[in-house]
């Protein structure tokens, strides 16, 4: 613990203190079973887990955007049960942050989906922090996104596919392109569930872009994204 951090330790100390009070071992081994992590759990139901956090968050007010980053990364570098990671996340969606979800956040919204590296933490990250900062600052957002179409990281290019779910007509078609573009001869199942799951969403809203779309990728849509886009067309 670096005690010189801004962090809000009295609130990472009650958190993880109320998580650990709360815990049942039976529910956190067939939780860690479940999602093939080597981070245990304390055993604690997304339903239940929001219960108890609510209280603790609702009246917090962060003193600062150092203080809010630094507790986020409190929790999340230094989590010994995956549930102190989840309550990250609420931090970082928490209403008096929104006006941080800016350009600036995408450098701490990138190291989470890093070192989270597995789809529960990293879908919750795109499609909320991610995809909120992306709505709020469209033209500075964007470029970074396609560039992270093509990074290394197979979660950041994860998350650059589905950062847009739920957009519904706020959706950037162009960005949602060339996202799928850069990634549609990708192997492996993270990829092509994510595109499957990016153009289904999107035809909720535009089923003939969709349709169109899965028209011009041809074979080189996997079968899984195609089976996906299409699944409600």
């Amino acid at each position: 613990m670096v005690l010189s951090s801004p962090a809000d330790w009295a609130l990472v100390e009650v958190i993880r203190a109320e998580l650990a009070a709360a815990g049942d071992p039976e529910v956190a081994a067939k939780q860690q079973a479940y999602m093939k992590s080597e981070m245990p759990y304390r055993g604690l139901p997304a339903p239940r887990l929001k219960v108890l956090l609510r209280p603790l968050l609702s009246g917090w007010r962060p003193d600062s955007r150092q203080q809010w980053e630094a507790t986020i990364l409190a929790l999340w570098d230094e989590a010994t049960h995956r549930e102190e990671r989840y309550a990250a996340i609420a931090i970082a969606r928490h209403r008096r942050a929104r006006a941080w979800l800016d350009p600036d956040s995408l450098e701490l919204w990138r190291h989470l989906v890093v070192t989270g590296a597995w789809w529960d933490v990293v879908d919750e990250v795109a499609t909320h922090p991610v995809g909120d900062t992306l709505l709020a600052h469209r033209e500075e957002t964007t470029p970074v996104v396609r560039g992270w179409a093509t990074d290394e990281d197979l979660w950041v290019r994860r998350t650059a596919v589905i950062c847009q779910v739920g957009h519904r007509a706020d959706a950037d078609p162009d960005l949602l392109r060339a996202v799928v573009e850069a990634n549609v001869a990708d192997p492996t199942f993270w990829l092509r569930k994510a595109i499957g799951w990016a153009l289904r969403d999107h035809a909720r809203t535009d089923p003939d872009w969709v349709r169109a779309e899965v028209t011009r990728l041809g074979d080189r849509l996997s079968g899984l994204s195609r089976r996906e886009a299409i699944k409600h067309l």
